[in-house]
């Protein structure tokens, strides 16, 4: 095993509904350090250039919108194998699908409305990290 950094937001719909604390929280009691976080309101050009992936995908537009309706909170988050341990406590995109316990079966609204987002390989991770924080706002 290895430690690892992954890239994580709680997104606009569970900030919006007062989930910040209680997913901080379920991240510190799942062993992950919270290495830099910070509340931040995207613009339109952050939104498209953080999802530039899904820039031809049906639903870009309204990923866009959803990410910029409200604040966000951006983490960079420290654990053994990372990555595929956030993946788990996110738990499936769609909330209905999620088992019970994880984020976004506790918080997520909708496939569309799910909470939080995490990356997904090391490569993601790494460009998601550098593309919210710089060096300096790590700890």
């Amino acid at each position: 095993m290895s430690l690892q950094r992954t890239f994580a937001v709680i997104k606009p719909d569970a900030v919006a509904a007062g989930n910040t604390g209680n997913i901080l929280a379920d991240i510190e009691a799942n062993g992950f350090k919270i290495v830099a976080m910070k509340k931040m309101q995207l613009t339109v050009a952050q939104a498209e250039g953080f999802y530039h992936v899904h820039k031809e995908r049906p639903f870009f537009g309204d990923l866009v919108s959803f990410m910029t309706e409200g604040p966000i909170v951006a983490l960079i988050l420290e654990k053994e194998e990372a990555i595929p341990a956030w993946r788990a406590l996110m738990g499936a995109t769609n909330p209905e699908n999620a088992e019970a316990g994880t984020l976004r079966k506790k918080y997520g609204e909708s496939i569309e409305r799910n909470a939080t987002h995490g990356s997904d390989a090391e490569e993601t991770a790494a460009f998601e990290t550098r593309y919210f924080f710089n060096a300096m706002e790590m700890v």
